[in-house]
């Protein structure tokens, strides 16, 4: 009876034994589960906030490259790279967690859409200024053809034969300049003795262009005399960044037909040698002419 009951306390005793160790292992194994799941998610949020922060160093270096080249915009270009190294500083700083691993990633995303809208507004604005570049004086590249027209002449006017204007532009044709002597009676004599001359007579065609816009149109002519020096008004107008020095100004009624224009200036004590004769409209050379005094 006795071996019985020993027996009975040794199986709950063993019992009792093997549910804590069954215990003790789940246990184990949740504490293990649990460990792994934790480094897992370290892991995942370690490299997260490394690629925010390659995806932010990219984002800086494309601001500096920006500024780099110092546009007009470099202020703003600098204000939004600061914002970039701000959060740079703060996520480096951050120990973090996936919800403000979220946020410093949306507030990437908001600095990515910035910065294309201003890089767009920057490669517009490189292309601006390469084509204002581009335009010199209008009245020193004018002086300058001056000084080597004879040795040019053929070329330019070649050059000037390949130049096709656009639909909407008028074209100045058959520009001609002569002097004359003024007689008491009125009656004009031509010319080439510049003791002679008191009136210089510009005349040209404006081609006629059904698409063009009717109006009034304003020619700025610019005679140059031999010593380089502007003639008559020497009033000087400005086209955005070019300024040109005029003789006098050709006011056309323009009604998308062909018109003569003809102008005198009149003058005295007319420089022996060579004039040249350019005809803008605005700020563009669109007909040149020279004759020679004696």
């Amino acid at each position: 009876m006795e071996n019985q009951k020993s027996n009975s306390s040794l199986k709950a005793i063993i019992l009792i034994l093997a549910l804590l160790l069954l215990g003790s292992l789940f246990y184990i194994f949740k504490l293990t589960t649990d460990t792994q799941n934790l480094e897992t998610k370290v892991t995942a949020v370690t490299t997260e906030k490394d690629n925010v922060l390659k995806d932010l160093q990219a984002l800086k270096a494309t601001y500096d490259a920006a500024i780099a080249e110092n546009t007009s915009m470099s202020d703003e270009l600098i204000a939004e790279r600061e914002k970039v190294v701000q959060l740079m500083a703060q996520l480096e700083k951050a120990k973090g967690d996936a919800g403000a691993l979220k946020k410093y990633r949306d507030q990437y995303k908001a600095l990515e859409a910035k910065m294309k809208t201003l890089m767009v507004e920057v490669e517009t604005l490189k292309g601006e200024n390469q084509k204002l570049a581009k335009n010199l004086d209008s009245t020193s590249v004018v002086l300058q053809d001056s000084k080597n027209y004879n040795q040019v002449l053929v070329g330019q006017n070649e050059q000037l034969s390949k130049t096709v204007e656009k639909a909407s532009k008028l074209s100045v044709l058959n520009l001609k300049t002569a002097a004359y002597k003024q007689k008491s009676s009125g009656k004009q004599i031509e010319t080439d003795k510049a003791s002679r001359a008191d009136i210089l007579k510009i005349s040209f065609t404006i081609a006629e262009n059904a698409v063009a816009k009717s109006g009034d149109k304003n020619y700025y002519v610019q005679i140059i005399d031999a010593k380089s020096n502007v003639l008559g008004d020497k009033e000087t107008v400005t086209f955005g960044s070019q300024s040109l020095t005029y003789s006098f100004i050709a006011k056309v009624k323009y009604e998308n037909k062909t018109v003569d224009v003809s102008q005198d200036l009149p003058g005295k004590s007319f420089e022996k040698g060579t004039y040249f004769v350019n005809i803008f409209d605005k700020g563009e050379l669109v007909s040149k002419s020279s004759f020679t005094l004696r």
